[in-house]
């Protein structure tokens, strides 16, 4: 076994880890290839296992604040892991970027600056500078060997790393917007998943979103944060209440969701503002057009509407979710994060 895989399998979380299989029995060369693969594993649950087959493990680390691989897997390429659980994946990361970014800098009349909590990896900053409109991205990630891996293995952000209109800062996200003199049109939050222990769950809180987003947020801006599973089974881990905290904080909320092959599952994601959002497919295709350079490959004006609408058991929770989302009173998704020591 080679090196990184050994260090990775003994020291995986409790989310996630490395399998070697036991040796093929069956005389089948087909089964025999499938029996030798490496996996990565990833618990969802108690009881519930999802598994990638890898062709190798480029990095593995364990930082101040997080554990951290990057694999190369069979079926989605590349996939980034935090803690135990799948961040994104070569094959369809377009899918939850595209989502995070593009809604809300549609939705805004004339974005020209941007905040981003987290986003070490760079693909949301790389979807931020696609907009013509855009003179200022500030990148705030608490880790620097995450962006340090992801700059180096990641290089499709290349160009956006060296982008001059993209200032990085290496801080908790947090502290900075606290300190910060500037106001943006659009905070975005893109961060790991809030996990018992890690780094980020106070920034899914009340008065987090209260006495620290809104303020550093100009005239009409916009608010978006990627909010956790969101499917028929999984919506009230945190979707459901990340969405009625900012309903709490804001005039406006809006959820969105949409299908990610590698997590296995629906993703969603939280827009919110004071003023309420133009959703006309035709003026978003009209805006995707003038505004951002290239195509995107996952949305467009009718696929963002669409996304807005949710199935009925996930709507009637929303409708009636109560929790607020606070330090003393969180929700988390399953597994466990390392201590956060800033």
């Amino acid at each position: 076994m080679p090196e990184a895989l050994q260090a990775l399998e003994a020291n995986g979380s409790s989310a996630g880890k490395l399998l070697l299989p036991a040796p093929a029995t069956t005389t089948m060369t087909k089964q025999r290839d499938e029996a030798q693969s490496e996996w990565y594993e990833e618990a969802i649950d108690d009881d519930l296992k999802l598994c990638y087959s890898l062709n190798s493990v480029l990095y593995r680390g364990t930082s101040k604040y997080q554990e951290i691989a990057l694999i190369d897997t069979k079926h989605f390429g590349k996939a980034l892991i935090i803690d135990g659980k799948m961040q994104s994946t070569e094959a369809d990361e377009f899918i939850y970027h595209e989502s995070l970014i593009h809604p809300p800098l549609l939705c805004h009349a004339n974005p020209k600056s941007v905040f981003i909590m987290g986003g070490g990896e760079g693909s949301a900053a790389r979807e931020v500078l696609r907009h013509k409109t855009i003179q200022r991205v500030v990148m705030c990630d608490i880790d620097q060997e995450v962006v340090d891996f992801c700059r180096a293995y990641l290089t499709v952000n290349r160009e956006a790393f060296d982008s001059d209109k993209l200032c990085l800062i290496i801080d908790d996200a947090r502290a900075e917007l606290e300190r910060s003199q500037e106001k943006f049109d659009v905070i975005v939050g893109d961060l790991a998943d809030p996990v018992e222990g890690g780094p980020c769950y106070q920034l899914y809180t009340k008065s987090f979103y209260e006495h620290i987003v809104k303020p550093k947020l100009n005239n009409h801006g916009i608010f978006v944060t990627q909010a956790g599973p969101a499917g028929v089974l999984t919506h009230k881990e945190v979707f459901s209440s990340i969405f009625n905290t900012l309903r709490h904080v804001f005039k406006y909320a809006q959820a969105y969701t949409a299908h990610v092959p590698s997590f296995a599952d629906t993703w969603g994601w939280v827009m919110a503002s004071d003023h309420p959002f133009d959703l006309v497919a035709q003026q978003i295709n009209e805006k995707i057009k003038c505004r951002i350079e290239g195509e995107l490959a996952y949305l467009s004006g009718e696929l963002l509407i669409s996304s807005t609408t949710l199935n009925k058991s996930v709507h009637q929770s929303l409708l009636n979710e109560t929790h607020v989302y606070t330090e003393d009173d969180a929700r988390f998704i399953y597994g466990q994060g390392r201590a956060c020591c800033p």
